[in-house]
């Protein structure tokens, strides 16, 4: 397997790491800031799906990682 693949693999696994921390934290703190995540209505639709996209991130990122790790 040529080498290129083995960095594009670290590359796009620490991106969706690093996207999955901002999106995850970025949500929570505009919803704590704006008072939508502990207010007394429930939060929008958005943050859920916000957090679950963020959780998926995460999970790819695993994968990729995993995937690379195999490529060796």
């Amino acid at each position: 397997m040529p080498p290129i693949f083995k960095a594009l693999a670290s590359i796009t696994a620490w991106t969706l790491f690093i996207l999955a921390w901002v999106m995850g934290l970025s949500v929570f703190l505009v919803g704590i800031i704006t008072g939508r995540l502990y207010g007394a209505e429930p939060p929008p639709l958005v943050m859920p799906v916000s957090f679950a996209v963020a959780l998926a991130y995460a999970v790819s990122a695993v994968v990729v990682m995993r995937l690379r790790q195999k490529m060796e």
